[in-house]
Formats: structure tokens, sequence, C-alpha cells
């Protein structure tokens, strides 16, 4: 009989920055660091480090040594998780924010908030905060469309939009002035051009000189191309000309979105145009490699034969290469969105555990604010007996008869607070985490066809195991929320013996 093997310990950090007024009011970070212990002991979790930020602001967060040494913690292994009390408490910075956000995915590394309920460990957690991330991207764009209106607008108006001006020049006055000290190195890369023929010995020669780029960095070739392809060299600067496209740095956009601006040439018009030409003669015989086509299901789809199945370049369709079976993009992306509104619309396939949790919650919660009224009942009697002793109506020893007890019992009711919030916690995240994804869901339903292929797929590969595509039937396997057998199981652990 084989040994079974027994599941590795998961390791965690837990994250403090607790802002002066949450302290005021009594929310102390040993008070935050309790209660994520208290998490972790439920999830069976080990708690390796602690991140202690207490009263750092949150406007920019990820240089602090702390969030430094944290971050090497995660692409190290060292720690697989970190839990907060919310995401205004890890970064205020919505930039900041998904940057953390992209290194714990590319670690497999999970976030658990607290306040949000959202634990990335869960299925219910990794596809609620996959939804909350798609949505964002999705706004995301929708601002960044109205932004390159305005920039257009701007464009076509003759306003420039300043920002870096072009090496060799400066921004004055919103016009471009010669920078002294690099429109010499432009004008010698021209010229060392013309008479080598390649970027690269260009670079090299350059940096023999001592000569260094703006950032203070030695050329490469692709630096030096730049400088040799860009139009205010020959006095004219076009702006608004490119936009970020896919894994290329840059596409063209269409002439009638450009703007200008008259500047001071560096090299003659002539000289220009010969290095471009040379260029472009280069360019011939060599093309840009295209973008291999990436589908939404491309990870997920299989043929009945048991074969994955592909879309070809420039194809409408997943095709199985083993027994040629097809079926259309369009075909099978219209029946997983209608697969999705039938799974999150069918709220009685998680009813029961979720009847089940709200009752346990309930209970949970009474006790929660029992506990907190107790507290606060036990504060003001001990402030009433401060204000008698200060008013001379008892003495110090009657004060101490007093005052000590009720001390007492509020540390006892103090050190017992973080661990009820913490069962609350977790029965919020492990079990409520799904009502939330239910009415995200709704969200995500209707902006389906908006969301852009890269959103969607990261979607469906959080929802779906598998998809296998046979002669008139398609079997979609969604993993999405736990057993209601685990969601039982969970209840009676909290719930204790009896």
């Amino acid at each position: 009989m084989k040994t079974p093997v027994l599941s590795q310990v998961k390791n965690v950090g837990i994250w403090i920055r607790v802002s002066t007024e949450d302290q005021a009011q009594g929310e102390s970070p040993q008070h935050h660091e309790q209660r994520a212990r208290e998490y972790a002991k439920f999830n069976n979790w080990n708690v390796s480090e602690v991140y202690d930020l207490a009263g750092v602001s949150g406007k920019t967060v990820m240089e602090h040594p702390e969030a430094r040494r944290m971050l090497s913690d995660i692409r190290k292994g060292h720690i697989t998780g970190l839990i907060f009390s919310k995401l205004a408490r890890l970064a205020r910075n919505t930039k900041e924010l998904l940057d953390f956000a992209d290194i714990f995915r590319q670690h497999n590394a999970d976030m658990i908030s607290l306040q949000e309920k959202i634990d990335t460990s869960t299925p219910a957690g990794r596809l609620f905060y996959t939804m909350i991330a798609a949505m964002a991207q999705w706004e995301r764009e929708e601002i960044a469309d109205r932004v390159k209106a305005s920039v257009v607008i701007r464009a076509k108006l003759g306003k420039t939009i300043n920002g870096r001006a072009p090496y060799g020049y400066h921004w004055k006055e919103r016009k471009l002035i010669q920078q002294p000290n690099e429109a010499p190195i432009r004008r010698k890369a021209y010229e060392l051009f013309v008479q080598y023929r390649r970027k690269g010995t260009v670079a090299k020669l350059l940096n023999a000189a001592g000569y260094r780029t703006r950032d203070g960095m030695t050329w490469r070739d692709i630096q030096v191309t730049r400088i040799l392809i860009e139009t205010s060299a020959k006095g004219i600067y076009y702006f608004n000309r490119t936009s970020k496209h896919g894994d290329w740095k840059q596409a063209i956009k269409s002439e009638t979105e450009w703007g200008q601006v008259t500047c001071e040439p560096i090299v003659p018009e002539s000289l220009w145009n010969e290095v471009n030409q040379i260029i472009e003669e280069q360019l011939k015989s060599w093309k840009k490699p295209g973008k291999l086509p990436v589908q939404v299901f491309g990870n997920l789809a299989h043929c009945t034969c048991g074969h994955k199945m592909y879309v070809r370049s420039n194809s409408p369709k997943y095709v199985c290469r083993k027994c040629n079976n097809k079926i259309p993009i369009v075909d099978l992306e219209g029946i997983f969105h209608d697969e999705l509104k039938a799974f999150f619309a069918n709220h009685e396939r998680i009813a029961d555990h979720l009847q089940a949790a709200n009752r346990n919650l309930a209970d949970k919660q009474t006790l929660l604010a029992a506990h907190e009224r107790e507290i606060q009942k036990v504060r003001e009697q001990m402030t009433r007996t401060h204000q008698l002793y200060l008013d001379g109506q008892i003495t110090s020893q009657g004060f101490g008869q007093f005052y000590k007890p009720a001390e007492e019992k509020l540390n006892q009711l103090t050190a017992g607070l973080p661990k009820l919030q913490a069962e609350i916690d977790f029965l919020k995240i492990n079990n409520l985490s799904a009502d939330e994804v239910l009415a995200e869901a709704k969200t995500l339903y209707d902006r389906w066809p908006q969301l852009p292929n890269d959103a969607k797929r990261k979607i469906a590969e959080t929802i779906v195991e598998k998809i296998v595509i046979g002669e008139g039937e398609i079997d979609i396997t969604l993993s999405y929320l736990p057993s209601s057998e685990e969601m039982t199981k969970t209840q009676q652990q909290l719930r204790g013996p009896g």
C-alpha cells in the first residue's frame, strides 16, 4: 500500500499598513496582524513573514523597503500568498495595485483581501478578481478612447501635446528649440550612417567617442534608428503619429490624426532623405513577423478524439488536426456566452449552501456585535470610574478596586475580537463571495461582446476546465464554485461539534 503524500503547507505573509486615522479609531497594527493570523489559522496556512508599513502613505508604496522585501519573497516563492485588511491598505494608487496584481499572477501567488472578501486561492475568489480586472481594463480602454479623441482634436487645431521632445531638441514656450548638447550628436549620427550604412556601427562609434543617450545610457542600433528616421531633424516634427499596439511597441495612426510643428533643422533635408532611403532599402529584405493569433478558447478547446483544436492563421474556425473536426470561432463563442448566462442565472445551483452560510454568518455577526457592545460598555464604565476619581468622589484605593477588574475584562474581550472577526472573514470569503460573483457576472455577461480577446481568454481560463467539441454537441465543463459537499464541510468545521 502506498503512503499518502502530504500536501505542502502554504506559506503566506501578512501586510500591515494602518493609517494614522485608523489607529486613532482603535485599529492598531497589532489588531490587524492578529486578525490576519486567525484567518491563516482557519485555512491551515503558515505565516512566514509580516510586512509592517504602519503609517506609510498609500499614494505610492511599491518602492518602500518592506514592499520590495515582500515582492522579493513572492518572486523567490518564499511566500505564495499575502493577507491584507483591504485593497486600499495594499495601495491606494490604482496603477500600483494593478502592478502588484500582475506580479502575483506571474508567480502564482494569491491575494487575500479581508474587507473585499477576495481570496484568489479559492475558485470563486479567482473568478471574482479576474472579472474585476477585466472590468477595470474595459474602463481603462473607455477612458483611453476619450483621451484619444481629445488628442486628435488638439492635433487638428495645431496645439502641441508636449510630452518628451525628440532627441536634439527641448520644449520652450510650446516651441521646439535645439538642445545644444544633443543636436551635434544627432547630426554626427547622420554623417556616420551615410559613411558606414550600419546602425550598429554608428552606435559603436558614438559610444567610443564618449557620447551617451539622453538618459545617460550607451547607444544601441534601435536608438540610432529612432533618431535617424524621426522627421524633426529636417525641420518638421509630427506628433500624435503612433499608438501602442500589441507586443510591437508602436503602430502608425491615420495621417488625419497627426499634428505638426516646424522647428530649426539639424541636418539638410537632402541628407535626411538620403539616410532614410538607405534605411528603407535595407528594410525591404526583412519583414517583421506577424503576431500569432491567440483565440479565446485556444488552450481549452478539445476534440472528442482527444486532440486539441487550434485556429490556423487567417482561419475563422477551430480545427482538429487529426480528424479535421471543425467549429466556427463565432459559433463557439456564442455557445459559451449562452452557457455563461444559463450558469450564472441559475441561482438554485448554490442556493442551499448560501442559505446555510447566511444563517451561520448571521449567528457569528450577532455574536460579534454583542462582543463589540460589551467592549464599549466596559470602556464607558472605565471612563466614568476615572472621572469620579478625578472629581475626588472616590479614593485611589476605590479607584483601583473598580478600574483594575474592568481593565482586565477589557483586555480579555479585546484579545478575543480578532478571532471572531477572522471567523466572519473566513465565512464571507469562502461562502458569500459566490453571491458577489453572481452579481458581478451579470455585468460580465452584458459586457462580454465588448471585451478584448485577451480579457475574454483570462476569464474563460478561470471559469472553464475543458471544452469538448463533437459532431453536433459541445460539452463545456465549468469550474467556478466549490462543491456543495465542500461547502457543507466548511460550515460544520466552523460550527464545531454539536
